[in-house]
């Protein structure tokens, strides 16, 4: 819930136009959101009502800072960056989405180089510097990346099945 609260933070000071200091409560309340799992199993208080909440959560915390984002461009008058942080945020929650859908065919499916730590540390790179359409271009080709590099995962391991049920 912390974790969730700094990003709420972080998107306020994006808006108020400071980013650095967006970009430093970001990255601490990222990093509590990554941890908390961790912090759950180790305190032995992990439940599936947590694993849900903290997905949720998790997923409302990036899309918060990015909607900011999307606020702070359309206010430069940058419409076209803006629509683009929503394909963004689009893929952002595809990437975790085809994750989560094919762990529940009993899959696993952890490929891709754009996971949630890794959009972290891309988002926070454009608030430190000031990157923010870049980055945003970014996230939208390697999120689409991913989310077809999971696609196809899912599909090959789904196949050798599909097959045998059709012989």
């Amino acid at each position: 819930m912390t974790g969730a609260l700094l990003n709420l933070a972080a998107a306020a000071l994006v808006v108020g136009d400071r980013l650095v200091l967006a970009g430093v409560v970001f990255v601490v309340g990222s990093l509590l959101d990554m941890l908390d799992g961790t912090l759950a199993r180790l305190a032995q208080k992990v439940s599936p009502f947590g694993a849900f909440l903290d997905s949720t959560l998790d997923r409302a915390s990036e899309g918060i800072v990015l909607a900011a984002v999307a606020y702070r461009l359309a206010e430069q008058g940058r419409a076209v960056d803006a629509a683009l942080v929503v394909v963004a945020l689009l893929g952002s929650l595809l990437v975790s989405y085809t994750r989560a859908r094919a762990e529940a065919l009993g899959l696993e499916c952890k490929v891709g180089f754009m996971s949630r730590p890794e959009r972290v540390v891309l988002l926070a790179v454009g608030l430190f510097f000031d990157l923010l359409p870049y980055v945003v271009y970014l996230l939208v080709v390697l999120t689409t990346v991913t989310v077809g590099q999971r696609v196809a995962h899912t599909y090959r391991q789904l196949r050798p099945a599909e097959d045998a049920a059709g012989e």
